[in-house]
């Protein structure tokens, strides 16, 4: 083995030739996953190898689109910022599709021709019909040149004999002047180094798990842990790389995986394409129909993924074993059927079909095979690069299982710049059951860490506290052991990494709470003690005495301190939100956690997901509110509000007639009960509201409406007739609507279905429960 890699392509049973063939003419991808905190390094590594002559990184340009060519030559034209700001901002982000549903891309002309407002500027002439006729021919040329996320080229003698170069002024990056489609025709070698985080995520918990296990290493752990697979059956797989979503949750409760080969197979057909053959996969499996090989001479092969075609390399070694095609041969099948080129697809056909007769098998069953072969080319998946990413699933869920506290901890220190993921982390952890601590001056490292079963606040993580200051205190620490008292901590302290900002933000985040005094006692002494003991240093420098002639414990019982009562659990929470950017002791929302989980029906946390111009219910504290006046003679009251809960938060608008009637529900740090839609609008997403209410009364109102998301290619009769079953046996009051979701290349469709009265449902925990066991089902909620 060259080590190359830590997957072992013989138990994976996985084929170079889908790599690279003697008949291959173009060069394959060079898609190198590394840890996303030293990719530098490596490639500093390449170019210390190699020779800074040899290696550069790639260039890649910027184009002129639709919104950007506008702005710059509205610039040059001396339009008012705010009013080119404005043009822009009526520019669609999305067309509708074509007449016969083809996508239309937007440029500047399809924007003009499906918007009036740009249509009636254009014809208003002048300098409009200027602004327009001049970002219609600039649309589309390079504006400007960057270097590539990932792309790396390592010629064999220098690079100036290849392409020219230049040294990004950003970053002094030695660049190709060529983009990434040009440097394959110029005899290179495009690599692709990718920061990968989740790399990132298994070194920090591995670091963490040998603190308590010196001897851990991830490349020795069991790859047949029972807890993992058990855990893994059960649907709880958030934060495991590649496995989160609530979809392959479901999937893996149906399917029960008990190796990493099943985990390969599911990341696999996980996908527009092979989705559909998710249940003939899972019953295979399960035992609840035979397993179908076509011919005895596939077993071998088909008998890990139960008799699905899964991967691209099963196409090529079906290929082999029937029709007698070299790997090479098979190959150029394989993407000769992804093409769907009819002309080509006689040609292989005939072929194929020649090939297995001659090898004795019946022409009938050549053309059946050839025929179940054609959409698996096409929608089939890379087995190296499922069975790679499944490798390192399975270690994140190893941890996830066996060391939670660690991988939460790494996960956390691994979002902190990502506030909604982090957020979702930060639920997610408290949902295991694991207790997060805020940052403690004995406890806490540089970033997230584990103490006796708890997850510790890192201290970095804290406003106005620098790398610097806290490398400081932790080396302090390590020499003179736990602080233990807010004056040992100043007297132990380096004056020059220590100022009254860093102090203030560290009591005010409750790191000094483990040392007695609580934080306003803390902050209302702050100051004197500071000077205390700045007079004792200076009188250890003039002579006068020395900090170390007296006993510390003497110096400390010398000053004494002004009792404040503590401040209640909303004041701290603030405070921690205000320096740690979110709350860790509780959520000042924990009262209402009982009404939210009944009432609420959407995840702010995954905006991306958030149903657009649907009836939804939020329950949501509002952070700040911004009031205006509105245009026109009325002079309405309006107001943008910002809402936030347990996930995320958004910005939410409430109209005149909305705000008029419920304005004076609306103070900051309150609670309420919003009902509205979400709706895209320039590229964001904003909460419409149409009433506000107490969050109590949002609870107690009856729902009226079940919707049920059905994932289409998984709506076979039979799971069909099961799901309408599930809805018969917990009927209700809530009339049943049915959301049919497509995915494929072109994108995402919606099929909308009222179902007959006989299917209403009532809510409860239990049909919830029940429904979302169906593997169709992609999610539920109740207006």
């Amino acid at each position: 083995s060259m080590a190359i890699t830590a997957i072992d392509p013989i138990k994976y049973n996985l084929l170079f030739e889908r790599f690279l063939t003697p008949a291959r003419v173009s060069m394959p991808d060079f898609d190198i996953d590394f840890c996303y905190e030293r990719r530098q390094e490596v490639i500093d590594y390449v170019t210390n190898k190699y020779g800074a002559e040899k290696v550069a990184q790639i260039a890649t340009f910027g184009t002129l689109k639709v919104k950007a060519v506008i702005k710059d030559v509205a610039r040059v034209l001396d339009i008012p910022f705010n009013e080119a700001t404005n043009i822009v901002n009526l520019v669609p982000e999305v067309l509708p599709p074509g007449k016969g549903g083809e996508t239309v891309k937007v440029t500047v002309q399809s924007a003009i021709d499906h918007t009036p407002e740009l249509q009636e500027l254009e014809e208003r002439g002048g300098i409009y019909a200027e602004l327009f006729d001049v970002a219609k021919r600039l649309e589309g040329f390079n504006r400007h040149t960057s270097t590539h996320a990932a792309g790396v080229v390592i010629g064999q003698d220098n690079l100036t004999n290849y392409v020219p170069l230049y040294r990004d002024s950003k970053t002094g990056a030695v660049t190709t002047q060529y983009s990434m489609g040009l440097l394959e025709g110029c005899g290179l070698v495009k690599m692709d180094f990718l920061g990968l985080k989740t790399l990132t995520l298994l070194k920090h918990t591995e670091d963490l798990v040998r603190r308590r296990n010196p001897s851990f290493s991830l490349e020795e752990i069991n790859e047949e842990d029972p807890y993992t697979f058990t855990m893994l059956s059960r649907g709880e797989s958030a934060c495991v790389f590649q496995f989160e979503s609530a979809g392959m949750q479901r999937v893996l409760k149906d399917a029960k995986p008990n190796s990493i080969e099943d985990l390969v197979a599911l990341n696999a057909l996980y996908r527009p394409g092979p989705m559909a053959n998710i249940p003939k996969y899972v019953d295979s499996k399960n035992g609840k129909i035979a397993i179908e090989y076509y011919h005895k001479d596939l077993k071998e092969i088909l008998n890990p993924t139960y008799g699905v075609i899964v991967y691209q390399e099963q196409v090529m070694q079906i290929a082999q074993t029937i029709a007698g095609y070299t790997m090479a041969q098979a190959d150029i099948l394989r993407r000769a059927m992804g093409k769907k080129d009819p002309a080509t697809m006689v040609k292989e056909k005939e072929k194929f079909i020649a090939g297995a007769v001659e090898k004795g098998y019946k022409k009938e069953l050549a053309d059946q095979i050839f025929e179940i072969l054609l959409p698996f080319a096409h929608y089939g998946f890379n087995k190296s690069h499922a069975a790679a990413y499944s490798v390192i699933a399975y270690k994140t869920a190893y941890l996830r299982a066996n060391y939670p506290a660690e991988f939460m901890a790494a996960n956390l220190t691994n979002e902190m710049n990502s506030p909604d993921k982090f957020a979702h982390y930060l639920d997610e952890t408290r949902m295991m059951g694991l207790e997060i601590t805020p940052p403690s001056i004995n406890n806490s490292d540089m970033k997230f860490t584990v103490v006796d079963g708890k997850i510790v606040y890192g201290l970095q993580g804290i406003k106005n506290v620098g790398e610097g200051a806290v490398e400081c205190i932790l080396r302090e620490r390590d020499k003179g052991g736990p602080y233990t008292s807010f004056l040992d901590f100043l007297l132990k302290s380096e004056v020059r990494a220590i100022n009254s900002k860093l102090l203030e933000s560290l009591i005010l985040a409750g790191a000094f709470d483990s040392l007695g005094d609580n934080r306003p006692t803390l902050l209302a002494n702050m100051e004197q003690a500071v000077k205390y003991v700045q007079r004792r240093r200076e009188d250890r420098e003039q002579g006068q005495a020395s900090l170390f002639d007296e006993e510390e414990e003497a110096i400390m019982e010398s000053f004494e301190m002004e009792r404040h009562p503590d401040s209640t659990l909303l004041e701290k929470l603030e405070r921690e939100k205000a320096l740690l950017g979110f709350y860790v002791s509780g959520h000042p929302m924990d009262i209402y956690r009982e009404a939210w989980e009944r009432a609420v029906n959407v995840n702010l946390g995954q905006v991306d997901r958030l149903p657009l111009k649907r009836q939804v219910s939020l329950i949501a504290m509002v952070t700040t509110i911004r009031e205006i006046v509105t245009r026109g003679g009325a002079g309405d009251k309006m107001a943008f509000i910002q809402l936030s809960d347990f996930n995320g938060n958004v910005e939410a608008v409430a109209f005149p007639d909305v705000w008029k009637e419920s304005g004076e529900l609306v103070q900051v740090d309150t609670i309420l009960g919003f009902k509205g839609k979400f709706e895209e609008r320039h590229g964001r997403i904003s909460f419409l509201i149409d009433s506000i209410t107490e969050p109590q009364t949002l609870e107690s109102e009856a729902l009226r409406e079940a919707h049920l998301v059905l994932i289409k290619p998984l709506c076979t009769p039979s799971a069909l007739r099961d799901i309408m079953d599930t809805c018969i046996t917990f009927r209700g009051n809530c009339s049943l609507f049915i959301h049919l979701i497509e995915e494929d290349e072109e994108g995402k469709r919606e099929e909308i279905v009222r179902a007959g009265r006989e299917f209403a449902v009532g809510h409860s925990d239990e049909f919830i429960e029940a429904i979302k066991q169906h593997q169709a089902v992609s999610d539920i909620w109740f207006n």
